[in-house]
């Protein structure tokens, strides 16, 4: 199953390899057909640091790190980040090779 991936601003830097991410989505009301935002916070994973509050980072779905954290930035600003050991990019799927036919 491919992991997710979201798109939001950092609104806290202030613990240690860790950020705050705000990511806004719109949905539709139900009775009133018009557009509202929902926004929800994660604790993102920042081995490195590099997050500042205002960046807009992609944060992708990995295997929990803490009780809150379960999240890891990938994209800072458009730049890709470093990843720290043991989160390596999954391996892309590819189709398997048919055998060839004897003749």
């Amino acid at each position: 199953m491919p992991r997710r991936v979201l798109t939001g601003r950092v609104v806290s830097d202030k613990t240690d390899k860790t950020v705050t991410v705000l990511v806004e989505r719109r949905v539709m009301h139900p009775l009133y057909k018009k557009f509202i935002r929902r926004s929800k916070k994660y604790a993102a994973h920042d081995d490195a640091n590099l997050c500042k509050e205002g960046d807009v980072v992609s944060i992708e779905e990995c295997r929990p790190i803490s009780k809150s954290k379960t999240w890891l930035v990938v994209v800072r600003n458009g730049d890709a980040v470093e990843r720290p050991e043991g989160f390596s990019a999954p391996a892309p799927k590819t189709a398997p090779e048919a055998p060839a036919a004897a003749v």
